[in-house]
């Protein structure tokens, strides 16, 4: 939590601090379990259809391998917490984009799951202030309980 740490005001504590699910490495992981098929079922195979689905098996791992390091990226580089005082998200790596709303702000926090997110604890989450809003924190790890820390006053 660097940015986070770097902004804090004197007296200012963290009352939470949210992350992405698990969930945004599903595309590594489907392509994986893909690939690896690929290379079982060419590997009993003798001819050129075997070779050519050898190297489409290994694309695809690659492609695994890709997505795995995109996702990872994409968590390490995102950052939300909330504070006694403020909503915070920051997402950036050579760019920064950062959000602060103070909590006095607030007016209302959505929060939407499908059951899918339901079931495995992830969703999206809408904080909603006077005259702006925070964009959709999609992917969020344990939802309600980052809502429930932004309502709690």
């Amino acid at each position: 939590m660097s940015y986070v740490n770097s902004v804090l005001q004197p007296g200012e504590t963290i009352k939470a601090i949210g992350k992405l699910h698990w969930i945004i490495f599903i595309r590594a992981f489907v392509l994986l379990v893909a690939g690896i098929v690929l290379l079982i079922y060419a590997s009993s195979m003798t001819t050129q259809l075997g070779f050519a689905l050898r190297m489409v098996g290994w694309a695809v791992l690659a492609l695994a391998l890709l997505a795995a390091l995109q996702a990872w990226f994409m968590q390490s580089i995102t950052e939300l917490a909330i504070t006694d005082r403020r909503v915070i998200y920051k997402r950036g790596f050579l760019s920064r984009r950062t959000i602060e709303m103070n909590m006095a702000k607030v007016e209302t926090v959505d929060v939407q799951q499908s059951i899918f997110g339901r079931l495995l604890g992830f969703g999206t989450i809408r904080v909603r202030g006077t005259g702006q809003g925070i964009e959709n924190l999609t992917g969020v790890a344990a939802p309600i309980a980052l809502r429930n820390a932004i309502t709690a006053r």
